[in-house]
């Protein structure tokens, strides 16, 4: 089981960034969540077997269509992983 943190910037708010994240996680069967930050990046918390994981922050990198993603800066974290994949 792999958790991260992942820090996403760029024009990422207001792009439905969050909800396709939550529909790419569901697919990849990943658990955790996404919220907006006050500095303008989203933060996702990214739990699930080491490949789902990796495939997701792939992902995160690209985003949605009118998303334009500067830099997506992973940590690894402690965090238990949740049940499922919420939107803050």
């Amino acid at each position: 089981m792999k958790s991260v943190v992942c820090i996403v910037s760029g024009r990422v708010q207001g792009v439905w960034y969050r909800g396709s994240a939550q529909e790419q996680a569901k697919k990849l069967g990943v658990t955790g969540h996404a919220r907006n930050s006050p500095d303008g990046t989203v933060e996702v918390l990214a739990c699930g077997d080491d490949a789902a994981v990796d495939a997701f922050i792939i992902w995160l990198h690209k985003g949605p269509m009118l998303a334009r993603v500067a830099t997506v800066q992973v940590t690894p974290c402690e965090t238990p992983a949740p049940a499922d994949f919420s939107v803050a």
